[in-house]
């Protein structure tokens, strides 16, 4: 007999997906006015401070050890280096095709899960890597003229890199969820800082409204509650169908970005959107629901 779906755990799923869909749109809007390191760095320094205070409230014991260097290794690959190249790459990248690249999260994961024998390969998830592949080929094309190649590849770094934070959460001790989001965070806010210093970033706090909107937004909204809202999707549909998040704010990042931005809904936004979503698919969430 089928269970009948929980409302409850529908609604903190489609409130997850409207807040994560917005995060890509707002990082355009912070980069037109901030320096992209800069803003990365106010969004997440920011959101650390936040998860710090609720550590503090709770009574969470910070990591020691092995535990601690792993918090700090996760929070370097899955803030600061993820988010680096995202920031960078969404200067020229609309938000919309952004989000689409960053739906691949679960098959990269699955990928380098694989390679480094943490789970066996499936013919599933050959067939969805090329079906991913031919996606990510049919959005991008269009782009090539005017958006840099360093742009694409930057987001397929975040890609990779924020694919490899999750495998990495699989070999390390146990700690609460608050405490390596809040000292991952703050690792690599440390990291942003450092990079903004390199790259000779404008260290100065937004004048315009429209820039203050968008960094209140992707700090509240984007990180800290979406953080929240996913966690208790999880308790409640487990981990992996909790991911068929990845498959579903592409579709709502492109409508905010169409309406917002003016992201233009191009043919072959249109039809390499749902390629890659279904190669994540049947590569990542079919295999594991199944599993």
């Amino acid at each position: 007999m089928q269970r009948a779906p929980d409302p409850a755990a529908l609604a903190l799923f489609a409130a997850c997906v409207v807040l994560a869909g917005g995060n890509a749109v707002g990082v355009r809007f912070s980069n037109r006015e901030l320096d992209p390191l800069w803003g990365a760095f106010l969004r997440f320094g920011a959101a650390s401070v936040i998860l710090l205070a609720v550590m503090a409230f709770r009574r969470l014991r910070p990591p020691r050890g092995r535990a601690l260097a792993g918090v700090v290794l996760f929070g370097v690959l899955n803030f600061g280096v993820t988010f680096a190249l995202a920031y960078y790459a969404l200067v020229r990248i609309h938000a919309g095709l952004g989000q689409t690249l960053l739906a691949l999260v679960p098959l990269v994961t699955l990928l380098l899960a694989v390679a480094q024998r943490l789970e066996r390969f499936h013919l599933l998830a050959g067939i969805g890597t090329l079906c991913a592949a031919a996606g990510v080929g049919v959005v991008s094309r269009p782009f090539q003229g005017s958006v840099p190649t360093l742009s694409l590849l930057a987001m397929l770094g975040a890609v990779l890199s924020f694919s490899q934070s999750i495998v990495l959460v699989r070999r390390l001790p146990k700690v609460h969820p608050v405490t390596m989001n809040a000292v991952g965070m703050s690792a690599a806010a440390v990291l942003l800082l450092a990079g903004s210093a390199a790259a000779g970033d404008t260290w100065k706090l937004p004048d315009r409204a429209a820039t203050w909107w968008a960094l209140a937004y992707v700090v509240v909204a984007g990180s800290v509650l979406t953080f929240v809202l996913y966690l208790m999707v999880i308790q409640r549909w487990g981990a992996s169908r909790a991911a068929y998040l990845f498959v579903v704010v592409p579709v709502v990042t492109i409508l905010l970005s169409a309406w917002l931005d003016d992201e233009p809904l191009t043919a072959s936004l249109l039809l390499g959107t749902p390629l890659i979503l279904l190669g994540v698919y049947l590569g990542a969430l079919h295999e594991r629901e199944r599993g």
